[in-house]
């Protein structure tokens, strides 16, 4: 684990606005809520829960968007991590269609959070979504078809490879759809922002304060190094950093590393010719490559995935290979940061909600499509803690089984499942 008291050497911690420290838990504490982790999830489910009006206490080991809120991609998606095809085979129509209306409504929330607490987080629209295979175009076309005709989603067409090369100045790719629904932003500043919004909602932040132990008792009771909290709900928004704090809830994840460089400032005009429109970029690799411009017109591409606890010695090397696949014209460009994260996935890549004891709400396994997910979860689980947990269950009715093997044995299978679809992407 890297220093928990600074954050990563990354282009976002070297461009955060307004990074706040926040006290360490000491003694006991007690409040109505607890809620474990200061990402996204946890960020949002504290600011929702003070605007309910209930006490909350905040438990982050490191800093407030020390983990994967800090470090991703940044890209605002649209619907969930599976088509609606996907989806309707695993939870139904109804449900189908109440996943996709919550997905809008997480975008809209995170867009409504940034102008209503005027969190200053380089919030653009637009994503490209491309075709790695020349195969994939006709699923991505019937993909905005479908959105367009039976979700009345407008924002989103198709765009064949003779358009896809005006837009992006690489030319590996056949296809895709634009979608100016998404978007993108600065994943840390978003979080440092809604630590700020939380605080100032009333609800308390304590970073460097791990939580090592959750007791239970006729109420939660969670221990720290220095203290502990007592309250009536619990919430764990841990993600890839769970570990072994409740057992239970470990198998249904995967913690994997996944890695991000920055390039030099490229400028105005050499930026537009790598992506035309100022979108976020993905691609339909099972391992994806991600990308988009920063404020300062920096190239952010994310690519490849480790499956152990370390990350790569030379992060800039390893990423570098990604980027010159797409755009071998940067070889001779600087790379000024690189930086890797955890996030966790789960077995369907759809994410695992819950309640344990009727007290403990879960929201984890975003899978790499949480920027917009998590910020709804938080809402999501303050309704539930109020009573009206309609919505909640809504994603809580997702099957989500264990990883094969439980927490001890679920490494090997899943780098043989992830090696196997590597080697298809190369092949």
């Amino acid at each position: 684990m890297s220093d928990p008291t600074r954050h990563t050497d990354s282009y976002y911690a070297a461009t955060a606005k307004g990074l706040t420290s926040y006290p360490q838990l000491k003694g006991d504490a007690d409040c109505d809520v607890c809620v474990v982790g200061g990402g996204f999830s946890g960020l949002s489910s504290a600011l929702h829960l003070a605007e309910h009006g209930y006490d909350v206490a905040l438990l982050e080991a490191a800093r407030v968007g020390w983990g994967a809120s800090g470090r991703n991609g940044g890209q605002l998606g649209t619907g969930q991590r599976k088509g609606p095809d996907e989806l309707e085979a695993i939870v139904g129509a109804e449900d189908t269609r109440r996943l996709w209306d919550m997905a809008e409504e997480a975008k809209t929330c995170v867009k409504d959070r940034i102008a209503r607490h005027a969190i200053d987080c380089d919030l653009k629209d637009g994503h490209l979504g491309v075709a790695y295979k020349a195969g994939d175009v006709a699923e991505m076309h019937r993909y905005a078809e479908l959105l367009a005709t039976r979700y009345d989603y407008p924002r989103i067409r198709p765009v064949d490879r003779a358009e896809l090369g005006d837009m992006l100045g690489s030319d590996i790719y056949h296809g895709g759809y634009l979608d100016s629904g998404a978007g993108h932003l600065h994943p840390l500043n978003y979080a440092i922002g809604l630590a700020r919004a939380a605080v100032e909602a009333g609800a308390r932040i304590f970073e460097l304060s791990p939580a090592g132990r959750i007791e239970r008792r006729a109420t939660p009771r969670v221990t720290t190094d220095c203290g502990a909290v007592r309250a009536r709900y619990l919430v764990l928004a841990c993600n890839g950093y769970l570990g072994g704090l409740e057992p239970r809830i470990a198998g249904k994840i995967m913690p994997i590393n996944n890695y991000v460089l920055a390039t030099e400032p490229l400028g105005e005009a050499r930026a537009r010719e790598l992506i035309r429109d100022d979108v976020s970029v993905s691609d339909t690799k099972f391992v994806i490559d991600y990308y988009r411009f920063s404020a300062d017109r920096r190239l952010l591409f994310g690519g490849g995935e480790t499956y152990r606890r370390s990350f790569p010695a030379d992060m800039k090397s390893f990423v570098r290979k990604y980027m010159l696949r797409v755009y071998p014209q940067l070889a001779e460009t600087r790379i000024d940061y690189a930086w890797g994260g955890t996030l966790a996935i789960t077995m369907n890549r759809l994410p695992s909600f819950g309640c344990l004891d009727g007290t403990t709400f879960y929201a984890q396994g975003y899978s790499g499509h949480g920027v917009a997910l998590t910020t709804l979860a938080g809402k999501l689980i303050a309704e539930a803690v109020a009573g009206s947990a309609e919505r909640f269950d809504v994603f809580a009715r997702i099957p989500q089984p264990s990883f094969p093997g439980g927490v001890l044995l679920r490494w090997p299978g899943l780098v043989a499942g992830m090696l196997y679809y590597s080697l298809r992407d190369k092949l």
